[in-house]
């Protein structure tokens, strides 16, 4: 029996979805649910694996040492030329770049923080102490590339990213400290990169306590003076961009500076590194007013008077400081002042009639060793008095 209209009507307009709920709410709980968000488990954190075999190798010298290969393009290696190049870049973000195997050893042995090495072959991790590179980033590089970014006639493959290292946490070498004197070193104006990192090795050499460089000088990070120190940077304190205001809260108490000095009494310009001596070297100098250019803001100042004498006379009583001026620019009023200030005197290195000066490397060599002599001399005069037998 067919079945009646009204009725096949309300079946043929009924809306077909989800089944009504009871009481008529159809599809409302379809509409109100809300995604349902798993959670895992909590578990102790682990170790990252390692990284695929594609991408790193273990190194044969020291197992369990992780490195990867670098690949075309890689960022980081840009990085290094603009550390390099930059010196904004290394004060802004606290690092230096260091190049070969024996500079890169005695930084790691001075405590100085790897951040990334770049070696051309695992060899070159075997010249260095493994607990330490292990706190570094190993990326291995091809040698073409090293050439690149070196400016070394003959690079040796390794470089490495460090953080600028602290001198007031670094851990010298005790052969240093214990032949360390009371000696110290600061350098005025020195703007070349090698001159300065010779004084700096030559300082080292010395036994210097400390060597201070004031804002006129070239940065003692840039890569020229880093290959010129020879390691010197890890074995001696260095601190830079000092002002002169600055300078003797870096000094120790009592101490007494010297400068070396080129000019005769007759000089019309600031005394500059060392060289000829005046007729009578007893003779008390005044300097004339007449400023370097870059001096202009002292120019109205009157240049302290300081007695003169040969570098090889009786001048260095533990603590003392000698101050090393640039050839072009010379010393600063401010430390003909110090001295002035310390009772110290200018130390003249005698040269033959017609040569304008000592290479400020040279002349500092020259001074520091003379006072290294005197320092000892002393000491060992004062060490045979204690030892003197008291009379019965």
């Amino acid at each position: 029996m067919a079945a009646p209209w009204p009725a096949l009507c309300r079946a043929l307009l009924r809306p077909r979805g989800p089944r009504a709920e009871p009481g008529g709410r159809r599809g409302v709980r379809a509409l109100r649910r809300s995604p349902v968000r798993v959670l895992q488990p909590q578990s102790p954190p682990e170790e990252p694996p390692p990284p695929p075999a594609a991408a790193v190798e273990r190194s044969a010298a020291a197992p369990g040492l992780w490195y990867e290969k670098a690949a075309a393009g890689d960022r980081r290696l840009g990085k290094v030329v603009t550390i390099a190049k930059s010196k904004k870049f290394r004060d802004n973000h606290g690092k230096v770049l260091l190049e070969g195997h024996r500079l890169i050893k005695d930084a790691l042995e001075a405590g100085a923080v790897p951040q990334t090495l770049f070696f051309s072959t695992v060899g070159h991790l075997k010249q260095l102490p493994e607990a330490e590179i292990k706190r570094a980033s190993l990326v291995k590089v091809k040698f073409e590339d090293v050439k690149t970014w070196s400016d070394l006639v003959t690079p040796q493959g390794l470089l490495g990213i460090f953080s600028k290292p602290d001198p007031a946490k670094m851990s010298y070498p005790a052969a240093q400290l214990a032949n360390s004197l009371p000696l110290l070193l600061i350098c005025d104006n020195i703007r070349d990169p090698g001159n300065l990192g010779t004084i700096l090795r030559s300082a080292a050499g010395a036994g210097c306590e400390k060597v201070l460089l004031t804002k006129g000088c070239v940065d003692p990070w840039e890569p020229k003076v880093l290959r010129a120190g020879m390691g010197a940077h890890f074995r001696v304190p260095i601190i830079a961009n000092l002002d002169w205001d600055s300078v003797p809260t870096n000094l120790p108490a009592g101490i007494q500076v010297c400068v070396a000095d080129n000019n005769d009494p007759g000089s019309t310009s600031l005394p500059r590194g060392a060289g000829s001596a005046p007729a009578n070297p007893k003779a008390p100098v005044k300097s004339s007013p007449r400023a370097a250019p870059e001096h202009e803001e002292e120019e109205g100042a009157a240049i302290p008077e300081l007695a003169v004498q040969h570098y090889y006379e009786d001048w260095a009583r533990a603590p003392v400081a000698v101050v090393i001026g640039g050839e072009t620019q010379g010393l600063s009023p401010g430390a003909l002042g110090l001295a002035a200030s310390t009772g110290g005197r200018r130390l003249l290195i005698p040269v033959v009639p017609g040569v304008d000066s000592l290479n400020s490397a040279i002349a500092a060599g020259i001074v520091l060793f003379e006072g290294r002599r005197q320092l000892l001399w002393r000491h060992k005069q004062e060490d045979g008095r204690q030892k003197l037998p008291v009379p019965g």
